[in-house]
Parts: C-alpha cells; structure tokens; sequence
C-alpha cells in the first residue's frame, strides 16, 4: 500500500508541475516533436537511448527547479538576494541540461536531416 501511496503522490506531483509550469509543459511539447522525428528519421536504439536519457534529464531537472523555486517562495515571498541566487542557480542547471540536450539532438538529427535534403 505504500508503495501505490508513493506512486500516486509522485502522479500528484508530475500533474501540477504540468498544469502550473509552463516550462515543464515547454519541454513536453519538444519531447513530443523529438519523438515524432526519431520516428520518422528512423534513428537506432543507441540514438534513442541518448534521446530518453537527454528527456529524462531535462524534464527532471524541471520539477527540481519548480521544487527549489517552492521551497524558496515558502520560506519569503519577499525579494531576497540569497533566494534570488538560489532560484538563478536551480534555473541554470535546467539551462544547461538543456542546452547539452539539443547538442545531443543536434548530433544525431542534423546528419540524418542533411541526407535527406541532398
């Protein structure tokens, strides 16, 4: 029963990151359009195994941010310039997960885009 318990609560917490963050719904949007072109592009198990892994990634550090950013709000709804480098360095980690995601995705489409339009 635990078990199911700590399940349904992680549902809870996936479904009001989707329906309060619009970044988290951002990065579902281009997960949506990454799955289609894998699809159509054809790409190996090894290129999908780096694109979940990348996904996974990004949309994980999106609801650790969200997390930091409600703990900070918790704690003072107030502009404090220790909570603003909190939520800037949670915020940047997002960045950068994101930004080293699309060089993977750069990788594996661009070639595959390349030889089509030749």
């Amino acid at each position: 029963m635990k078990l199911i318990k700590s399940f349904a609560f992680a549902w809870q917490g996936l479904r009001s990151c989707f329906l309060k963050q619009q970044n988290f719904r951002i990065h579902l949007m281009a997960l949506l359009m990454v799955i289609i072109l894998g699809g159509v592009l054809k790409i190996n198990k090894t290129e999908w195994l780096i694109i979940t892994g990348c996904s996974m990634l990004v949309l994980s550090m999106e609801l650790l941010n969200t997390a930091v950013e409600k703990i900070c709000n918790l704690i003072t709804k107030d502009i404090h310039p220790v909570i603003k480098i909190i939520k800037d360095i949670a915020a940047a980690a997002v960045l950068i997960v994101a930004i080293g995601s699309f060089i993977c995705g750069i990788i594996i489409f661009l070639p595959k885009i390349l030889d089509l339009l030749q």
